[in-house]
């Protein structure tokens, strides 16, 4: 009862005298139709028979078919296998990229910072020295008017000093009256006259 369905079973087994019976008529037909595995009455020769070179060419078809999907799925998962470690290898670069990028970006970050600390560091020497330039400038100046000072100081207390010994020369020889002068031998000049 291969090919009957339930509803085809219970469709024969109906017990209305249908055609006399008992619907053995039914039962009848049903065994002929599957003694011929359904096709046709009693089997018939209708039936596909396959040669043995067919069976073994339709074998051969089916293994190469087969072959050539493992061989289309190897290749497939090669090409895959061979893009995927061409992403992971470009996604290495590009870290690789981006770590010397924040490598080089933090190294001028702090080459900047370096040279800004230097120029802040020189500048505020430059200002030192100039003001200590300025302050030994004024010292220079101030000293050299100083010496100026000191030295004609120096020339009016020289002068002060001639002025003094020939008015104090004038007066002893005012005082002295008629004065004459001894000659380096160490006799009196004489004078004639």
């Amino acid at each position: 009862m291969d090919g009957l369905s339930n509803s085809d079973v219970a469709l024969l087994s109906r017990n209305d005298d249908m055609l006399g019976g008992g619907g053995a008529f039914f039962w009848i037909f049903a065994l002929l139709i599957l003694a011929g595995n359904g096709n046709g009455f009693l089997g018939g020769n209708n039936r596909d028979y396959v040669t043995s070179a067919e069976l073994q060419a339709s074998q051969n078809a089916q293994t190469s078919s087969l072959q050539f999907q493992s061989i289309a799925n190897s290749i497939a998962n090669g090409q895959y296998e061979t893009a995927r470690l061409i992403s992971d290898q470009s996604n290495q670069m590009l870290q690789q990229n981006n770590t010397n990028l924040i490598n080089a970006i933090q190294g001028f970050n702090s080459l900047g910072l370096q040279l800004t600390n230097q120029t802040n560091i020189l500048g505020s020497k430059l200002d030192g020295l100039s003001a200590q330039l300025a302050n030994c400038c004024c010292e220079i100046k101030t000293q050299m008017l100083q010496d100026r000072l000191a030295d004609t100081q120096a020339r009016l207390v020289t002068a002060q000093n001639a002025i003094d010994n020939a008015n104090q020369s004038q007066y002893l020889l005012g005082q002295m009256g008629r004065w004459v002068a001894w000659t380096p031998s160490g006799t009196q000049t004489t004078i004639a006259g």
